[in-house]
């Protein structure tokens, strides 16, 4: 396996875990039948910190569609190297920063922490397009 393709597995697993803690406190201010129905406008909020969380799954997902086919290309390309072992290696690292800086309510280096992401990406990229 492909460091690109190894990073893209933990990163697309990490993702898939990022749910979690906001579904618990959902369970724990709604209850498990409630959580599990369907979503109703009287439902009590979730925590601020469990939002933050929501909104830092969703970003993360919006970015998994830009980074994935990219590593992917780079795999099938055979176009992997250090750089583009390290830009996956990045990119993972900084959306578990993102996540965890956003679920704690820091925005400047959660700002910082996806600029990470978008630096991977862009060096995702450029190799893809011959650039590097």
């Amino acid at each position: 396996m492909s460091a690109e393709l190894y990073w893209l597995a933990f990163t697309v697993l990490m993702t898939a875990l990022f749910p979690v803690p906001y579904v618990l406190n959902r369970i724990a201010r709604r209850g498990l039948m409630a959580t599990m129905a369907n979503p109703s406008p009287d439902d009590p909020p979730l925590a601020p910190w469990a939002e933050r969380g929501r909104r830092a799954h969703a970003n993360a997902v919006e970015n998994l569609v830009l980074f994935a086919p990219l590593a992917i290309a780079v795999h099938v390309m055979q176009r992997g190297d250090a750089l583009t072992a390290g830009a996956c290696a990045l990119y993972f690292v900084s959306r578990l920063l993102h996540y965890v800086i956003y679920v704690a309510g820091l925005p400047v280096l959660r700002t910082l922490a996806y600029a990470g992401g978008l630096v991977a990406v862009v060096l995702l990229a450029a190799r893809v397009l011959g650039w590097l």
